[in-house]
This record gives structure tokens, sequence and C-alpha cells, in this order.
């Protein structure tokens, strides 16, 4: 079974794809998978390719693109739900803001690719919709503290045309992705970041790692 591509290379122009929030999350994308120390990434969806063009140019990081987009010039043309990877390719293999984009049934299979190609780790991330409450606090010399939780709030949802479901939403908890994952090995890192508040991320720790 594959997917079908959902949306054009101009869908990823600067202010409607590449808003502030998103370039918070791609920082925390980079500082999760760099602070594994890997010698090779796969990134499952290139998007506008930020996080690629990090990685290619200012690390050592061997590093391999896999999208079903033929147009946005991936390294590999292919799917996720079956990724033209062999088994244990790869150090660590990420997919970022990609999971929500198939039916939540597919899922499993997609992380099975993911935990397949991959040595050491496997990293997620994806929509969380809802308000969220944050405190932040500075004083001079004293490090800054920084709390936030979302607030549950819960609705339908409505597929898009992109997204299938989104983490929050009626039915979606964090705890139904955090259980799937945790099938496939240890959930060691999960969490939403401060200044982007829609992304949650996941961080999975393989059992042959």
């Amino acid at each position: 079974m594959t997917h079908d591509i959902q949306v054009g290379k101009q869908h990823y122009a600067l202010g409607r794809y590449g808003f502030e929030g998103r370039f918070v999350s791609y920082y925390h994308q980079l500082r999760e998978v760099l602070g594994l120390e890997p010698a090779s990434v796969l990134e499952v969806g290139v998007g506008d390719k930020v996080f690629g063009d990090f990685i290619k140019n200012n690390t050592a990081v061997g590093y391999t693109s896999v999208d079903i987009a033929e147009d946005l010039h991936p390294d590999v043309v292919g799917s996720i739900l079956a990724l033209p990877c062999a088994d244990r390719s790869v150090d660590i293999a990420c997919a970022f803001e990609v999971l929500e984009h198939l039916p939540f049934e597919d899922c499993e299979r997609a992380v099975r690719e993911l935990c397949r190609v991959a040595r050491t780790h496997v990293l997620v991330s994806v929509p969380h919709f809802g308000p969220m409450f944050s405190f932040s606090l500075k004083i001079p010399f004293v490090p800054q503290i920084q709390l936030a939780l979302k607030i549950p709030y819960p609705k339908q949802h409505i597929f898009n045309g992109q997204h299938y479901w989104e983490l929050g939403k009626r039915g979606y908890p964090a705890s139904r992705l955090r259980t799937l994952l945790s099938a496939h090995g240890r959930v060691v890192r999960d969490f939403v970041p401060f200044n982007s508040a829609y992304h949650h991320f996941f961080v999975l720790e393989l059992p042959h790692a």
C-alpha cells in the first residue's frame, strides 16, 4: 500500500509553511538528532529541506532523504510504508510532521518501517492541537524557568486534505501514539517545545541500540 502526494512544492513557501514556530521545531529536530551523535540519519519527508540542508552543510553526519514527492528531489523516492532501505542501514530514522498524513491505522506499519531501517533511535514529531498554558521567568544571574502544559480541549478532527488526525483531538490523546511507539522500544523523550506548542516530539530508543 502507498499513499498519494497531498501538496505541491509551492506549499512550502515562507510564511505559509515556514512560520516562526516551525523554525523553533527545526531547532528541536536538530538538537534531538545531533545530541544522539549519530553517524548517519534518514529523514522521511523532506518538507522545505531546512533540517537536511543544515545536517549536510554543517555536520559530518551522513544524510539520506526519502519522500514520495519526486518534485522535492529527495535522495530516494519512496513511501514510509515500504521504505526502500536495508535493515538497520542508518543510525537514526526520523519523520517530522509525517505520520499525521496517514490514516492512524497505517501508522503502525510506518513506525515499524522506521524501526526496521534504524540501528539506535527513531524520532517523530506530529501536530498537537489545543491551547497551551505557558509560564516563563527570567531573573538576572539565575537560569530561566519555563513551564508549558497542553490544556485538554477535545474537538472532532475533520480531514482537511492533508491531516487524517492530530494529537489532542477527540480519540487521539498523546498516550495513543506513545503506546504505539512503546511497542517497538523505549520512549526516552516526549515533549512539546515551549515556543512551538503545535508540535509534539517523541524520541524512541530501539531495543537493539
